[in-house]
């Protein structure tokens, strides 16, 4: 699970294996170790209709209803965002990247777009 920031947007990218953890645990939780502080970043499933989030004690929790991540899970479907709120909220399939990285991508889900670049 990759997160990313700017400004007012927080997205969350998965992998094939966080999609399937979250189907199966009901939540998926990674952090980063400052040293003397952590700030510790995960997806918890909920029954609810749209995507949330809260930020307490150095967590930031984005709550997913359950039917958004059956649908990631078992559709083409690429993601779920929600700007009705002050924070944009973004899940989404993390795809192969199209350009050379170092970083292993071998949990990634392939990119569609790469059909249409060769």
């Amino acid at each position: 699970m990759k997160i990313r920031i700017k400004s007012n947007s927080i997205r969350y990218r998965l992998t094939k294996s966080d999609v399937a953890a979250l189907v199966k645990n009901g939540r998926l939780e990674d952090s980063v170790d400052f040293g003397l502080q952590k700030l510790v970043y995960e997806i918890q499933i909920v029954e609810d209709y749209e995507l949330s989030a809260t930020f307490n004690n150095s967590t930031i929790t984005l709550f997913m209803p359950k039917k958004m991540i059956d649908e990631l899970a078992n559709t083409d479907k690429v993601g779920f965002e929600s700007a009705r709120h002050p924070l944009h909220l973004l899940v989404e399939k993390d795809f192969t990247c199209l350009d050379n990285v170092a970083e292993d991508q071998s949990d990634n889900y392939p990119n569609p777009l790469a059909e249409k670049t060769l």
